[in-house]
């Protein structure tokens, strides 16, 4: 797990060392382990490294093979690299590191992009080729891991964040009105290509894009999720669906236990991490650590799930490490937070995935978490609406929208507009694709290849990355999710969501945590915004930066400062929160 960068000129001038050395060094927390720079004329790579597998100086990146004519920088873990490996060596290549980098060079070597399809993993890399010239971009099935893309004078700059693209220079970053829209509206997410930034971009999942001299490049889409089900997937009871999925996740698992170092694990007390702890137990993991973390009540709403945490932790015997954050020490990280950002996220979970990740990196390099369960086998309320829906997209809006485009009109000022509603239409045209006919296999294919991406995933890599910690998500393993998205949706559905796998989770786990109420990572004072949090808010919104960048009505801001607790969003989100955090955002990476 690293961070990469780099830039590609087609002008005719060299790649700027200085320029990667800024982006990498703004990277540092990515990579604690390791730096590298390498330039090849026009084409330059930047790299921080966090040593996980192959800790030998034999596997830092970039990693040149001088004899094939290639060069990687590498963002990611590919959990089937020995595999991969083997095969290689049995077609003649031979291997300088014992680590994954060098496999996924000597795989495009061979198979070209078809290597991609191979591999199973998280990544983000850039490759490029001595005798065409050409950089190669990918991204993972579901952009797990971020590659973020600005063009700038004559250039084509890379990173795994965007503030190390900003640090770079010279970049537009005028706010985009359509990326402004999604983030008011659809709870922050802003579906690839876009960014809040007009300057910047970033590679969306599954894709190859290959750069050519002159600066043009193609896109190819090598991996799409498919909802259809066979006849043998229809007839196929219950009973049998459970024991192919408990499988497939036994084995997404144990995959992600490949390293050179130890593996531990997150632990809510929810389904979702209490199995992951589970099956690491049943494949023999013994005193496997474990990590929960809490914060103060407020307005006597709990602030922490260490009941259910706990009770997993006695029954595994697991080395758990329980965290509790006084609200004072929240809101002293809080900026350090949404400086870690690559793009403004709204969810609470942000800060508490943070202070987490700090105190996990302290003793362990690896982790892994539940993230993708709720979007892959249903676990949102917005579902079941939709099973019997007559207008799919308007349910789907109305459920999970944070405000109408009509709204927004009363909400932003008007340069800030959009002139047509861009969500509405984005969700339209995604769920009339072919390959998923049913409303609620639709919204899960949106979830779990759009929102996810840019919201939950996007937020654990942000904070974990930003102390040196290496997350995993074994629900996002791609084979996992193409047999879960064969099952039929109302098995999804039972239960109260995610019903079938809570009957997988009763194979393995505690009926308590299974049959309980579904919990959130509570952060009760971001929701209830008074005291200090409000003064925070007040401040960022009232200063001199807010009031020439004037992207909010301030009739708008005045009533949410009026009655902060009365304006909260269909998903429970504070929108005073949501508006005082993108422009804390915008301040914080000084824009």
């Amino acid at each position: 797990m690293c961070g990469i960068c780099g830039e590609i000129t087609f002008d005719g001038q060299m790649a700027s060392a200085s320029r990667i050395e800024t982006m990498a060094e703004a990277m540092a927390p990515r990579g604690p382990d390791g730096a590298g720079v390498m330039v090849r004329g026009r084409v330059g790579f930047g790299h921080r490294r966090l040593k996980i597998i192959d800790l030998s100086e034999a596997a830092a990146q970039p990693f040149v093979d001088t004899h094939l004519g290639y060069a990687i920088a590498f963002n990611g873990c590919i959990y089937n690299y020995p595999e991969l490996k083997a095969e290689l060596e049995s077609m003649g290549h031979r291997f300088a590191s014992t680590g994954d980098t060098e496999v996924i060079l000597k795989a495009w070597a061979e198979w070209g992009p078809e290597a991609v399809s191979k591999l199973q993993g998280m990544f983000a890399f850039a490759i490029h080729e001595r005798e065409t010239d050409r950089v190669i971009l990918v991204r993972d099935r579901f952009g797990i891991k971020p590659l973020y893309l600005a063009e700038s004078r004559g250039a084509l700059r890379f990173a795994s964040t965007l503030p190390a693209l900003v640090k770079s220079g010279g970049l537009d970053t005028s706010i985009d009105r359509i990326a402004l829209q999604h983030y008011m509206s659809w709870h922050a997410v802003v579906p690839a290509p876009r960014t809040i930034l007009a300057g910047v971009r970033k590679l969306p999942p599954a894709t190859i894009r290959v750069v050519e001299p002159d600066g043009t490049f193609k896109d190819t889409v090598y991996w799409k999720p498919d909802y259809t089900r066979s006849a043998e997937d229809v007839r196929r009871d219950p009973e049998e669906w459970t024991d192919m999925l408990l499988e497939a996740l036994r084995t997404a698992v144990r995959r992600r236990m490949v390293a050179d170092v130890p593996v531990g694990v997150l632990l809510s007390g929810g389904v979702d991490s209490s199995l992951i702890v589970g099956l690491l137990a049943e494949q023999g993991q013994e005193h496997l650590a474990t990590y929960s973390i809490g914060f103060e009540e407020a307005h006597g709403e709990k602030g922490d799930e260490f009941k259910y945490s706990d009770l997993i932790a006695h029954h595994y015997d697991t080395n758990h490490h329980k965290i509790f954050i006084p609200s004072e020490e929240m809101r002293a990280n809080l900026p350090a937070t949404i400086r870690a950002m690559s793009e403004p996220m709204v969810s609470y979970d942000n800060v508490g995935f943070f202070l987490l990740s700090r105190e996990v990196a302290k003793t362990i390099k690896v982790v892994q978490s539940g993230q993708g369960a709720d979007e892959v086998f249903a676990g949102y309320h917005w579902y079941p609406p939709l099973a019997n829906s007559n207008d799919p997209v308007s349910d789907y809006a109305a459920a999970f929208f944070d405000r109408s485009h009509q709204k927004l009109g009363e909400h932003l000022a008007q340069d800030y507009m959009a002139d047509t509603d861009e969500c509405i239409a984005f969700v339209r045209e995604h769920f009339a694709r072919p390959g998923a006919d049913d409303p609620v296999d639709k919204a899960l294919r949106l979830d779990t290849n759009v929102m996810l991406v840019d919201d939950p995933v996007k937020r654990v890599d942000n904070m974990t990355m930003s102390w040196g910690l290496e997350a995993r998500v074994p629900f996002l393993d791609h084979e996992l999710v193409e047999l879960a998205n064969r099952a039929p949706s109302g098995l999804k559905l039972a239960q109260g969501g995610k019903g079938i796998l809570k009957d997988v989770a009763r194979k393995i786990i505690p009926s308590e945590v299974i049959d309980r109420p579904k919990g959130y990572f509570p952060v009760p004072a971001l929701k209830y915004i008074d005291g200090p949090y409000l003064d925070m808010v007040r401040d960022a919104l009232g200063s001199q930066s807010a009031r020439d960048r004037g992207l909010f009505r301030q009739d708008y801001l005045e009533a949410l400062f009026d009655a902060p607790a009365e304006h909260i969003t269909p998903l429970r989100g504070s929108e005073l929160w949501q508006v005082s955090l993108l422009e804390m955002w915008l301040q914080e990476q000084g824009i």
